[in-house]
């Protein structure tokens, strides 16, 4: 989502790097180039001004004068002024009474109800009782959708059909999970549009009878500009505790999430990223990581994070004990990609290593094209024998055709994937006597 503003960003920061000592000119003219970058990143007009203000004033000043390495100093400040203008970290207020209500609300085709379905698993992997409420009776086969998504979740879902009035649906919906004793309770609204004030109404109407303990806006990160018109007027007429902004992994230019919270004051919560429904495809918020990943430092926690919810560790251990004993096979290297496939896509992974940003410019990573190499690559070792994965040698003239039939797939591109699994398995080797392996552009 960040992609473009990233980019920028890390060009004018570069040129500074560059200088050895920064006249207040140069640190102007940097300035304006990030004031530039935010603009055409769709941050609100007022919001860059006012963070370039702060920036300035702390740019210009003793702190930057007085240090070793001025242009570092102003990439700190920047840094620091990006975490401040993004907020606290995501936190649900789940404390008090149970079943505690989280209300979602926000236009129609923003993804509420796909998100409804993903925070209701979240919460259920952090130990608590999820329950959901169909309470969008307007939109055509909304009640089926999020009933088809709460059978296939295994989760409780309230829904009453079409024909009753959403607050008292929402009421009903309540005292049923109060009595079924679930902890969290997540109502899914209609989309409106804020200046709709009869629909308007009907979410204050579920608000005051329900006491919701958040109201969290699901925001689609590819508004743009309007989305702070959007973000006021749901926020002046039933009082946001949150943002959750979805498609953040579209084309989205990333300035709506700067100026939503800049401009309301409403914290972001969570980050949704595309249609699928799993425990990876919303993120907690975190304002310091984002803002690592925007300057181009990487997000190591979140990558941490992701590997430890990846990775089995007694199958770690294992595969440390096979590539020790040189008996690293066709099989173990097919778990390895599912479990790196489980981290999300190649891409966003590259974007939490600190200064893989760039690499993954000059590589031009697709993430589509590479989900589908490594389907290809799963495709032609789930179409070998297990004998043949175990021992590639076992791989003739005849064995190909057969696995490249059976694959969908070409002899060529067999072959292809041998020769990555062999340079693979020598690394493994070095790696396992302590050695450094040899990469190929390394001097010989």
């Amino acid at each position: 989502m960040f992609e473009s503003l990233s980019d920028r960003l890390q060009s004018v920061f570069e040129q500074l790097g560059r200088k050895g000592i920064l006249t207040e000119a140069d640190v102007n003219t940097a300035l304006r180039e990030v004031r530039l970058a935010l603009l055409e990143a769709d941050v609100n007009l007022r919001v860059a001004k006012d963070f370039i203000r702060r920036v300035q004033e702390r740019a210009v000043g003793a702190e930057v004068q007085k240090s070793l390495k001025p242009s570092q100093m102003v990439i700190k400040i920047v840094h620091e002024e990006l975490i401040e203008t993004l907020g606290q970290p995501g936190r649900l207020n789940l404390s008090g009474p149970t079943p505690r209500v989280i209300m979602l609300v926000g236009l129609q085709g923003s993804g509420k109800t796909t998100t409804a379905a993903k925070l209701a698993l979240m919460l259920r992997r952090d130990g608590r009782r999820p329950w959901l409420i169909a309470a969008d009776t307007y939109r055509p086969a909304a009640v089926d959708q999020i009933v088809t998504l709460a059978k296939q979740l295994n989760i409780p879902i309230h829904q009453e059909g079409v024909q009753a009035s959403p607050p008292d649906i929402a009421v009903r919906g309540v005292d049923k999970a109060r009595e079924a004793d679930a902890t969290v309770v997540i109502i899914d609204t209609a989309g409106r549009l804020q200046i709709d004030d009869e629909m308007m109404a009907e979410l204050e109407a579920i608000r005051d009878r329900t006491q919701p303990a958040e109201v969290l806006l699901v925001a689609d990160a590819m508004t743009g500009q309007e989305a702070v018109r959007i973000a006021e007027g749901f926020n002046q007429r039933v009082g946001l505790t949150g943002l959750i902004l979805t498609k953040v992994d579209g084309d989205a230019r990333g300035g709506a999430a700067i100026s939503m919270r800049e401009v309301t004051g409403v914290p972001i919560k969570f980050l949704s990223t595309g249609e699928k429904v799993n425990a990876d495809t919303l993120e907690v918020f975190h304002p310091d990581r984002l803002a690592s990943r925007i300057l181009g430092m990487g997000d190591m926690l979140t990558l941490i994070e992701r590997a430890e919810e990846a990775f089995d560790e007694r199958e770690a251990q294992r595969l440390q004990q096979k590539i020790l004993k040189n008996q690293f096979t066709l099989e173990d290297f097919l778990k390895q990609l599912q479990q790196v496939k489980r981290m999300g896509p190649l891409g966003q992974i590259l974007d939490m290593l600190p200064g893989m940003g760039r690499l993954k410019q000059q590589l031009n990573i697709d993430n589509e094209a590479a989900q589908q190499q490594l389907k290809k690559v799963e495709a032609i070792i789930y179409s070998m024998t297990p004998a043949e994965r175990r021992n590639p040698k076992l791989l003739n003239g005849s064995r190909k055709k057969r696995v490249a039939a059976g694959s969908g797939t070409s002899v060529q591109e067999i072959n292809a994937l041998l020769k990555q699994f062999r340079e693979m398995q020598r690394m493994m080797r070095m790696v396992g006597k302590g050695q450094m392996p040899r990469l190929p552009g390394m001097f010989r």
